[in-house]
């Protein structure tokens, strides 16, 4: 299976191509939200700027902040946006591919396998003297069709019986409980254990080598399933792009620690 990350060099390169890829510019930070105004700023030539909290979530909910959007809205934003069938998707973000690998894990979930994350994100791409737009422009509407569960995924009542290592990607502050700058519960859902997503990358905020990814993890998981979580069910994903790097498969809890905490009634740690 090839790589669901790509390089800068070798983005531009398919961007002059006959058929040029569809990218998806996906900033956003946790805490300040959706950044269109860096995405007017400068992006990569023909980027589609991509809401995260509207295009690829559902309203706040008992599911969390950041619920999976329904099929058919999901199929909309990617249709609006150039995806057909057939389109090789590339996303990024700002450079820790936080929120970018969102939406590469909701493509891949709702069916569609060709997409791959820019490595380092468009702070990459501009330290790479690429080309950089500023204005945006309406693509020709694609045929892209959404069906739901091509990427596992657990329910709540699911999380607490899973026979193999869950995994809480947040800062390690927050799985301890001793701050929470969001939700309006501090802790982790017992049993998980912490592995920031942070820990992914490297200074210049591109993932590490799959070997020292593959190194990092299999002390934590051994050969069990994996299961991974974050606040929102943003974040998770990045880990679980992280994971795949390194060799594992591991499921979505997508209400993460914001939709736990809605049911009081639902266990809660603090370590």
């Amino acid at each position: 299976m090839s790589s669901p990350l790509i390089d800068a060099v070798v983005l531009n390169s398919l961007l002059g191509s006959e058929r040029p890829p569809v990218v998806l510019d996906v900033r956003w930070a946790v805490g300040t939200g959706t950044d269109r105004a860096a995405f007017d700023a400068g992006h990569t030539p023909g980027a589609q700027f991509i809401d995260l909290d509207t295009q690829l979530a559902a309203p706040p909910g008992a599911g969390g902040r950041h619920p999976i959007p329904s099929a058919s809205a999901f199929e909309e934003s990617m249709r609006a946006a150039g995806v057909d069938a057939a389109s090789a998707v590339v996303v990024y973000d700002g450079g820790l591919a936080t929120s970018a690998a969102r939406a590469w894990w909701l493509l891949r979930y709702f069916g569609h396998r060709d997409v791959r994350v820019l490595d380092g994100g468009y702070s990459h791409w501009a330290a790479s003297g690429f080309d950089v737009e500023t204005l945006s422009v309406t693509p020709e509407r694609g045929d892209f069709s959404a069906t739901a569960g091509s990427a596992p995924t657990l329910g709540a009542d699911d999380v607490l019986s899973f026979p193999g290592t869950v995994i809480d990607a947040r800062a390690r502050e927050r799985y301890r409980g001793e701050v929470e700058p969001i939700d309006p519960v501090a802790g982790h859902i017992p049993g998980a254990v912490n592995r920031p997503t942070t820990d992914n990358v490297g200074a210049d905020g591109r993932f590490l080598a799959a070997a020292e990814l593959k190194d990092a993890f299999a002390p934590l998981v051994g050969d069990s399933p994996i299961a991974v979580y974050c606040g929102s069910g943003v974040t998770a994903a990045h880990q679980i792009l992280a994971l795949e790097l390194a060799g594992y498969e591991a499921s979505l809890y997508p209400g993460s620690w914001s939709g736990w905490i809605t049911d009081p009634s639902r266990p809660r740690a603090t370590s």
